[in-house]
This record gives C-alpha cells, structure tokens and sequence, in this order.
C-alpha cells in the first residue's frame, strides 16, 4: 500500500513540476502564427408575431381629431441570412466604406483617432436556393377597434446579400 501512494505522490509531483505559467510571445514569433479569425451566421428564419400596434395618444381637437390606433396583425418574417463577423482596423474599415460609396467617413467617424470596427456582413456570394431568400408579411391592417381591413403587406425574396454593418465605440 505504501509503494503505491509513493507512487501517486512521484506522479502528482512531476505534473506539477512540469506545469508552467503563460509566456509573453515576441512580435517576430507572433508573426509567424496563422489562424482563423471572425465569426459566421447562418440562420433559416422562422418569425412569427401576432400584431404590431401604433397608439396616438393625442386628446381629440374641437374637430374630433386625434387619438386613435393602427394594428398590423399576423406578421411573418422567414427564409435564409448568413452573416459574417470580423473585425477591421481603421485602414480596413476607411477601404470598407470607401468602397461602399462614402465620401467623408469623417461626419460619423474619426479617422484620426477612430479604433477598430465590428463588421457584420451578409457575403455578397452566399448561394440561396430559388425562393429561399427572406420573406416578410402582414396578414391584415386594421384602424381602432374596427374589424375591416386594409389589406395586407408582402415583401417577397428580400435579398440581403452584400450588406454591410459597421459598429464601433466613440
């Protein structure tokens, strides 16, 4: 019994002797490490909810105007998104919304002391199969409390592909 807690405790003492703490890396060793970086999304949408009512609130006027309500109700929203997230430093994101049509990025964001930008991106060559893309609908629209409707709303094949997000602090 002796030889084998001897044994055990020689084990223990070894691992713990061949553990050792975090080194810092130097920048010409970094550079020679290669990776993944980002984080992709993809999603097959399925969004379903009752109705989305707008209340004025407004006292009626000495015309009896004002107040009142609009419900659109049964909207859907469904199909495929997939989306990308990635970091982009200040070079990138200036080429990004250069590219993009901005003329004066400086109006939103400092080129002088702006910091890296989150980009969430719809790839521009995502391949969705024929009528997958996004779907939104609006069974009914309906004034108050009254039970006719306008109508309904559809926006169909919603493409999305070559959207671009940027989010940063300031």
């Amino acid at each position: 019994m002796q030889v084998i807690k001897s044994a055990v405790a020689a084990a223990l003492a070894t691992l713990a002797l061949s553990a050792s703490a975090m080194t810092p890396i130097q920048d010409t060793e970094l550079s020679a490490v290669s990776g993944q970086d980002g984080v992709s999304i993809a999603a097959n949408l399925n969004i379903k909810m009752d109705s989305f009512v707008y209340t004025d609130t407004d006292a009626l006027d000495a015309n009896g105007m004002g107040g009142g309500s609009i419900s659109f109700n049964g909207i859907k929203v469904q199909g495929l998104i997939a989306a990308s997230i990635d970091i982009l430093s200040k070079n990138s994101f200036l080429a990004a919304a250069g590219a993009a049509g901005v003329t004066n990025p400086g109006t939103f964001y400092n080129p002088a002391t702006g910091g890296d930008v989150v980009q969430i991106a719809i790839p521009a060559d995502v391949q969705v199969a024929a009528g997958k893309l996004m779907n939104i609908s609006v069974d009914s629209i309906k004034m108050g409390n009254n039970a006719a409707s306008y109508g309904s709303v559809a926006m169909n094949q919603v493409d999305l592909r070559g959207t671009q997000v940027w989010i940063w602090a300031h």
